[in-house]
């Protein structure tokens, strides 16, 4: 019984091959020269708008025994109303500290991201993986990142690593992270669509988002979100959401002194 073997590629077929595989290379160095790898160990957030000072909540608390009351009125003698505020914020009448509103854009890590939106408190929009290529930045731990933990659940400490998994740390997640990437443009040079080639990158990527909320949200999200020590509930957030909430409470008391004075008085206990 004879064999029929398949004929062998034609010269034109080899040189197409070749021209295909040299084109791709030329692909993955051109992306690779205008895409450098970079990594950061520090979070991004800004104040985009804002509608929330102090006024607002001795406006909103007041028209249960005033009515309707003018807000510039009431703003020109918000000093004086210090004590109304703390009244709110102790007894935890909390409705009047929702007629404000605050927008930050943040950029940070998406392992962090996942953090903010278990917070139903706050309305979310992130860049999209889908719709644009992901830009090469990638979250890398500081000198400063605790790296051990010392305890069981529910009762443990982070502690200092030494420099040996300082290192570690930094090297295996450097590496992980350009591999991902290169595999992540190979991918797109390929034509794999952006939703499918993205499934490669760690959680350890850059992406940005704006969130909106108002103060009581914000102050509930920094009742868990930060560790402080006159907090009347312990908190123990992960280091990089609490980067973020720092700096989002830096905006919001210098917005409301009085009532975050009154947040800080009261054992940073959301109203």
């Amino acid at each position: 019984m004879s064999q029929t073997s398949s004929p062998a590629p034609s010269p034109q077929t080899a040189a197409e091959t070749t021209a295909a595989r040299t084109t791709a290379e030329t692909v993955d160095l051109a992306a690779a020269e205008t895409r450098q790898v970079r990594f950061r160990s520090d979070v991004t957030v800004q104040l985009v708008r804002s509608a929330a000072r102090d006024a607002d909540v001795i406006f909103a608390a007041r028209v249960s025994t005033s009515g309707e009351q003018d807000i510039d009125e009431i703003d020109a003698s918000a000093a004086k109303s210090r004590g109304l505020i703390n009244y709110l914020m102790r007894d935890r009448h909390g409705s009047p500290f929702e007629h404000n509103s605050m927008t930050f854009y943040v950029q940070a890590p998406i392992f962090v991201f996942r953090e903010f939106m278990r917070h139903r408190i706050a309305s979310y929009n992130e860049e999209s993986g889908r719709y644009r290529e992901l830009e090469p930045v990638f979250y890398v731990p500081g000198p400063e990142r605790n790296l051990r933990q010392i305890g069981k659940p529910g009762a443990y400490e982070f502690v200092p690593g030494t420099t040996e998994q300082f290192d570690l740390v930094q090297a295996e997640t450097r590496a992980a992270c350009r591999q991902s990437y290169e595999a992540y443009q190979r991918m797109l040079a390929a034509g794999v669509a952006r939703e499918v080639a993205r499934i490669v990158l760690p959680v350890t990527i850059f992406s940005s988002m704006y969130v909106t909320m108002n103060a009581r949200s914000l102050m509930n999200f920094l009742s868990l979100r930060t560790k402080r020590d006159n907090a009347a509930v312990p908190s123990f957030p992960q280091r990089e959401i609490e980067m973020c909430a720092e700096q989002m409470e830096t905006f919001w008391a210098d917005l409301m002194p009085l009532t975050h004075a009154a947040f800080e008085a009261n054992g940073r206990v959301s109203p």
